[in-house]
């Protein structure tokens, strides 16, 4: 592994997220919050100067850049992470917040988790709340998709980079464009003009423009931090509920199924792609029984009922973690079917955080092919997604993706369990920080609630696995490997 072509990188991407602090200076300005651009404008003169440490005597032209291996690749998307994460930190340290809040706020926002460590909104100024839900913006499509999108350099490292920082997005079937860097101008310009078009409708419907593009950007982003205390139960109004969840369902939707219904006007698309028969399964069974759940125990009536069961269905199913209701007061029943989802995630390649749908369809396929083995052992079973049979190595790869998910939550619930000494908040938080779904259950962490109160320890877990779950493990495991660790330098 060369560092200099990871530093070079890095430095490049460093250079251009200092010009991305632009767009909340300017809100400042607009919000007639003028001290509040001093926090944006140094921390882009903190991560312009870093640029210039970051980068190094590399090749003329951009081959520093062109030459980069699959291990730096991992190595630049991590530190890149890392580093947008930090500087995200370092703007909420103006704000007041102690240093282990801002790094537990600014990773929960780029990762597009939506947890906060916020108990009282009005102490903060309007743009700080903006800076929460654009930072999940850009980390929703991806900051080095973005990168990939505008930045010549990346013409040939992008490819690795894109599919390093969205592995999901090498699901079967979802090659969009022959270069990489249209695919990712493409995806950015449909997550855009979607933004666009939901702010548009919530200003229409009588949302504060304010509250309207704050939480567009955390809708489309499947990120879930509100300017609202209450989330979008403070608004108390159907048609917000109703429109957010609509934008929440296309932002779980495959990105790769996006461009072909709105670029490639082939709407077909969705009725052969298995992943997305299955996304509209879950909701509807989920919904249904949650509803039926809350109408018997009569905690609402029917209209109610079903509008809060299918709106929390969607924003847990997409881990966006908005809330409508405070479903930390359902039933027990309801809660659990509701938990249950926090082990799924929506669609791969999408906005959602979590396992992937794509990963539950592939295990249960996975299973199935085991059991027929076990009655005809030298029978050939193929395993299919999306009429694509999955190579053998890439089943071994599922297989230990799953593996190693489930057991990095069962280490962090039992981590957390002792540190809190309590199981609800151990279980519900190692898994809604691991899979970005945001609110755990109960009145400390739920919809309601904060992770404020917790301890210094628990929250330094919860970033990690945050940017884990964010990163889909990829990068992380790749640590462990003493491949990784071999620097060397290379001469081109």
């Amino acid at each position: 592994m060369d560092l200099r072509y990871i530093f070079n990188t890095l430095g490049l991407i460093l250079k251009y997220i200092s010009v991305v602090m632009i767009v909340p200076c300017i809100c400042a300005v607009l919000l007639k919050e003028y001290t509040s651009v001093i926090p944006f404008l140094s921390t882009a003169g903190i991560s312009y100067v870093m640029s210039f440490f970051f980068k190094g005597d590399g090749q003329k032209k951009g081959e520093e850049f062109n030459n980069i291996n699959r291990s730096e690749t991992l190595a630049t998307v991590l530190m890149a992470w890392i580093l947008f994460s930090i500087l995200s930190a370092i703007i909420f340290l103006y704000f007041g917040l102690k240093p282990i809040d801002a790094l537990f706020e600014g990773v929960s926002g780029v990762t597009t988790t939506g947890a906060t460590i916020l108990s009282d909104f009005t102490i903060y100024p309007k743009t700080m709340f903006f800076w929460r839900s654009f930072s999940q913006w850009l980390g929703g499509m991806g900051i080095l998709v973005l990168f990939i999108a505008i930045l010549p350099q990346f013409a040939i490292a992008g490819r690795q980079m894109f599919f390093a920082e969205s592995p999901g997005a090498s699901a079967p079937d979802s090659k969009l464009t022959p270069r990489i860097r249209q695919t990712a101008a493409g995806l950015w310009s449909i997550y855009f003009i979607l933004t666009v078009i939901e702010i548009i409708i919530l200003i229409s419907m009588g949302m504060p423009i304010f509250d309207a593009v704050c939480n567009s950007l955390s809708t489309l982003s499947g990120g879930g931090f509100s300017p609202n205390i209450e989330s979008i139960m403070g608004y108390g109004q159907t048609k917000f509920i109703w429109t957010i969840a609509i934008f929440i369902f296309i932002a779980a939707t495959n990105f790769s199924l996006q461009y072909k219904i709105f670029v490639k006007r082939n709407f077909l698309a969705l009725f052969k792609d298995e992943e997305y028969k299955l996304y509209i399964i879950m909701i509807v069974i989920f919904t249904v029984c949650i509803t039926l759940t809350l109408v018997t125990h009569h905690i609402y009536e029917w209209k109610k009922a079903f509008e809060s069961a299918f709106f929390q269905v969607m924003s847990v199913i997409s881990t966006t973690g908005f809330a409508s209701v405070d479903y930390a007061k359902w039933n027990l029943r309801a809660k659990v079917l509701l938990f249950m989802l926090y082990f799924t995630g929506a669609s791969v390649g999408s906005a959602s955080g979590g396992l992937k749908l794509i990963r539950i369809l592939f295990i249960f396929k996975y299973l199935k092919r085991q059991i027929s083995k076990i009655f005809h052992p030298t029978g050939v079973y193929p395993i299919k997604l999306n009429r694509i049979i999955i190579n053998e190595d890439i089943v071994r790869q599922m297989v230990s993706f799953v593996i190693f998910y489930y057991l990095i939550f069962v280490i962090t619930a039992v981590l957390l369990v002792l540190i809190e000494q309590n199981i609800v908040i151990g279980v519900t938080s190692a898994m809604a920080s691991l899979g970005n779904v945001g609110p755990g259950f109960g009145n400390i962490i739920g919809p309601m609630g904060s992770y404020s109160s917790l301890s210094v320890y628990s929250k330094m877990i919860y970033i990690i696995n945050m940017l884990v779950g964010r990163l889909e493990l990829i990068p992380f495991l790749a640590l462990f490997h003493p491949d990784f660790w071999s620097f060397k330098n290379k001469k081109v």
